[in-house]
């Protein structure tokens, strides 16, 4: 779990959109599904489909994401991952082969993480991962509630560090994880205590200050953004 900064990273690690699962599309022959059943598919897309997510207008653009394609991201990320501020909190600088095995284990997580690019106005420019907090690790360092949402993040860009933009992207991300899953009521993150500038982004973005935790690579801030105080902070 590296740790979730926006300077470098967070961390560990609609169904207002479309739904990989469409009740009126799956027909398997000769077999009815019991209502019992449906719940269960209906919770295969665990994430709510973050591809199909809204752009989100902000002061600073017009600001997506869109999931990692390692094929074609792999170098541009590989070079963030290089940077001294980012390493200094993902610890994955050395080659690609490093970024490669940290993706592969977010793409393998059953839908549980989706690694994405955040684009301002079109341009790749920061490295986001949106997880299930509630069935991560994580989940066993706090009191996890169902459909708690985790973010990760690290701003690859040098130009759009230092000036307030990583609280500008946190308030627009958890935004767009309330709008596009009904089921969320609380956005999390853990970045590391001694990331003070992370922190602080966080607290600037509406999260609040939850408690210190101990986790296997670091100490950690748990911040915690409520649905219900989202239109007071």
């Amino acid at each position: 779990m590296p740790s979730t900064d926006t300077t470098a990273h967070s961390g560990t690690s609609s169904t207002t959109g479309p739904s990989l699962y469409r009740p009126t599309e799956f027909r398997p022959t000769g077999l009815r599904l019991s209502a019992r059943l449906l719940p269960l598919l209906a919770e295969a897309d665990l994430l709510d489909s973050p591809a199909a997510w809204d752009t989100a207008a902000t002061p600073a653009g017009a600001f997506r994401l869109e999931p990692v394609r390692p094929d074609r991201d792999l170098e541009l990320l590989t070079g963030w991952m290089n940077d001294p501020e980012v390493a200094a909190y993902w610890e994955l600088a050395g080659p690609a082969t490093v970024t490669a095995a940290h993706l592969r284990a977010q793409l393998d997580a059953a839908g549980r993480s989706i690694p994405c690019l955040g684009l301002l106005d079109g341009t790749p420019m920061s490295y986001w991962e949106i997880y299930r907090a509630d069935l991560d690790p994580l989940s066993h360092h706090y009191r996890a509630r169902p459909h708690d949402t985790g973010i990760h993040l690290l701003i690859g860009d040098r130009a759009h560090r230092g000036r307030g933009l990583g609280a500008t992207l946190l308030r627009a991300v958890a935004g767009l994880v309330f709008d596009h899953r009904p089921r969320c009521a609380r956005v999390i993150a853990e970045p590391d205590i001694r990331n003070t500038p992370s922190v602080s982004a966080f607290l600037t973005a509406g999260f609040r200050y939850s408690a210190e935790i101990e986790l296997p690579e670091k100490r950690a801030a748990l911040m915690i953004r409520e649905r219900s105080l989202r239109n007071l902070l």
